[in-house]
């Protein structure tokens, strides 16, 4: 295979200045403590119990339901505009089956109220945490794991903002990916303190405090790696026990932004939601997929000199938006010389280039076709990387370039970085059903698509994560590659005489 085109897409750029946002945003969060209990076998139920916010008369919102206890700390928060120049009449109303009120000489609990004013952050990231080795708690099982997420106020308090739900009877929990706004976790302060509790789900209510730990959105934007694997610890156990060491670990599996977000939300590389973030701690998702997929590919490469084209994004003096652009700046010689090469020009692009949409494949697809059209006699075979996040906007003439390509001698590998849902790249994939366009089907199979995060490490071993996706990424090439030779009748050249190195004379064995 002499040459491999590789391919960076990207998500769309959002400038912060320009956002539409109220002057002044406030998040409202709601407690309650020693609320009066009415049912006869056990606490108050908040599946009966609700909060519902008005303004005035205008119904703004309604909390979650909690399980079984006087005192819940509600997740949902309430947003209001915030104008200082007004009155504003708030009222909450607590109701159920049962009347919370109204029984003479009787206290009905107290309702904590409070307010901070939001920071204008759009940022939106999406988490994965897996726990190992937590205490049991069970006396006939395991335990029932759950983490509860805080992030620290201003007067040394913490604010209750997620959830994870619960993974039943066991010590080494994988919890399901999450999205949080990022001024829900934090408010845009990415030294703020955030606070997580690991507690074991009980059926009254009662849950069982196993351990916590601190960190920073700044710490988890390091992404999986050894920073963040938290010791989980209890500060009583601590304290009695002396050779107490943690009750178990916690570790960050991945720390994405949210996809869904990206039109919104900046595609900085500058910010460490950006899946294009350039961390001085590790390569991000792009930069693993290309050196993983990469590494290998080049050694099938006569001269290792690659053209990297990237796509989606406004170039410099202009802005003009181009889907089909030199990485390393010069569009008369794309050529980078070898991984580390592209890798290079990768990380100057991301400082000269604004990311922007929309995205569209067709161009470099059609432009590596153009080349293999040129040469069908065998003696080159053309691969295509494009790592992508999913987004796609022109899928029916992707559609169409594939279809033509199927004829020519190439391949395409799709690799799928981050936690968007990749239907789109899946039907290119066409193993299921093989990919048409106006009719006409694909010649052959050329399309392998993996999404990067199923072959991440958990316990953050980013040479075992890469070698992993290498492997199944690349499986279907040789297959491809001997299919385009069989049905054209081209039989392997024949083999070159074996080395000999001057001056040594030819041994012949006897």
């Amino acid at each position: 295979m002499n040459n491999s085109f590789l391919n960076m897409a990207s998500i769309g750029d959002f400038d912060p200045l320009n956002a539409s946002i109220p002057a002044t945003k406030v998040e409202i969060t709601v407690s309650c403590r020693n609320l009066l209990d009415r049912d006869t076998f056990s606490k108050s139920d908040p599946s009966k119990i609700h909060c519902t916010f008005f303004l005035v008369q205008t119904y703004l919102s309604r909390t979650e339901v909690i399980d079984n206890t006087l005192n819940p700390d509600f997740v949902r928060k309430f947003m209001l505009d915030y104008f200082f120049e007004e009155r504003q009449n708030l009222r909450f109303d607590f109701r159920s089956e049962k009347a919370l009120g109204g029984i003479q000489g009787k206290k009905c609990g107290t309702i904590i109220v409070k307010a901070e004013e939001l920071n204008n952050c759009r940022e939106s990231v999406m988490m994965q945490f897996c726990g190992n080795k937590l205490d049991k708690k069970d006396f006939f099982g395991k335990s029932d794991p759950f983490l509860v997420f805080y992030r620290s106020n201003e007067d040394g308090t913490f604010t209750i903002c997620h959830k994870t739900e619960v993974v039943k009877n066991t010590l080494n929990p994988v919890w399901q990916a999450f999205k949080i706004p990022v001024r829900a976790l934090c408010n845009g302060d990415y030294d703020r303190t955030i606070k997580v509790e690991v507690y074991d789900w009980d059926r009254d209510g009662s849950h069982d405090f196993i351990g916590e730990f601190s960190t920073s959105y700044r710490e988890l934007s390091r992404g999986q790696s050894q920073f963040n694997v938290y010791e989980v610890i209890n500060p009583k156990k601590k304290v009695k026990k002396k050779n107490y060491l943690n009750s178990g670990t916690v570790t960050l599996l991945s720390f994405l932004v949210d996809v869904e977000k990206a039109a919104f939300c900046p595609g900085n590389p500058a910010q460490p939601t950006s899946l294009h973030y350039m961390s001085p701690y590790q390569l991000n998702a792009y930069a693993m997929a290309l050196k993983a997929v990469g590494e290998i590919i080049q050694d099938y490469d006569s001269d290792k000199m690659f053209p990297a084209l990237g796509f989606g994004a406004k170039l410099p003096p202009d802005g003009r938006i181009s889907h089909e652009f030199a990485l390393n700046g010069n569009p008369q010689n794309p050529y980078c010389a070898g991984i580390e090469g592209v890798m290079e020009a990768y990380y100057q692009s991301l400082k000269s280039v604004q990311l922007y949409g929309p995205t569209n494949f067709s161009p470099v697809i059609n432009h590596v076709a153009r080349y293999a059209a040129s040469v069908k006699d065998g003696s080159q075979y053309f691969v295509l990387l494009i790592i992508t996040d999913g987004v796609i906007s022109d899928m029916a003439q992707t559609k169409e370039s594939i279809v033509n390509a199927s004829c020519l001698p190439m391949s395409i590998i799709i690799v799928g970085v981050g936690p968007a849902e990749f239907d789109a790249m899946i039907e290119l994939d066409g193993d299921e059903i093989r990919i048409s366009s106006r009719g006409r089907y694909a010649e052959r199979d050329i399309v392998q698509f993996v999404p990067f995060r199923d072959y991440i490490d958990r316990t953050g071993n980013h040479i075992l994560s890469m070698a992993r996706l290498a492997k199944d990424v690349l499986a279907e090439i040789p297959d491809q590659f001997l299919s385009y030779m069989r049905t054209r009748g081209i039989k392997p050249s024949p083999a070159p005489p074996p080395y000999t190195p001057p001056g040594q004379p030819l041994q012949t064995q006897i």
